[in-house]
């Protein structure tokens, strides 16, 4: 694998070279505050998916979460950098430059730009236990692999879902799942890995997150 230099990632160098058949992890969310689950789901991710970097896609307004109690992008940019000293997190705004609310956009608008590199959607089993509340959530599906992380009391739920249940005949075996980043969609796999507890709302609810 090629270690990336983490710059600032920008809409306009996508199609560079620099990413010709880089393998990325894609990790969506608000980020309000980021905290040790997202770092522990990045590293799993670039451990068993054999992955070259992963790139928080810090959103500019989640559509599915209100706005009140949302601190500012700039901020939860600025937090999200000051967790994660590893050079192949990449924390982004890339949906701001994008102008994508969807994540389904924001993967057609990725791939477009940087067709020849390999992209897998990172998420956690909570999402996958939701995402068919998400806008034309199969197109997600059928644009790029999925890698779903393992999340304490959803795990279960997640894997008899169905979203599960549709793309069943898609699922990757665990003894594969480095090669995910290889598969074309639709093709996901389920990643068992330790859980963490930790979750934004509660650090919001505890005070260790201003609004």
């Amino acid at each position: 694998m090629t270690q990336i230099r983490p710059n600032n990632l920008s809409a306009q160098a996508l199609s560079s070279r620099q990413w010709h058949g880089q393998r990325i992890g894609l990790l969506g969310g608000s980020f309000n505050p980021a905290h040790d689950g997202h770092l522990d789901i990045s590293r799993a991710a670039l451990s068993r998916l054999d992955l070259d970097a992963v790139w928080w896609l810090v959103s500019p307004q989640n559509p599915l979460k209100p706005t009140a109690g949302m601190a500012s992008l700039e901020d939860r940019l600025a937090q999200a950098k000051s967790i994660t000293s590893d050079r192949r997190i990449w924390v982004t705004d890339i949906e701001r430059q994008l102008d994508t609310r969807y994540t389904a956009d924001t993967l057609a608008s990725l791939t477009g730009r940087a067709p020849s590199a390999r992209f897998v959607w990172l998420m956690g089993a909570d999402n996958l236990m939701q995402i068919t509340k998400w806008r034309q959530w199969t197109r997600i599906f059928e644009t790029v692999p999925i890698g779903v992380f393992a999340r304490h009391t959803y795990d279960r739920g997640a894997l008899a879902g169905l979203a599960a249940a549709r793309y069943r005949a898609h699922r990757l075996p665990a003894r594969h799942i480095n090669h995910l980043a290889d598969c074309a969609a639709p093709a996901w796999g389920f990643i068992a890995i330790r859980h963490n507890l930790t979750s934004s709302t509660a650090l919001r609810a505890a005070g260790e997150w201003k609004t």
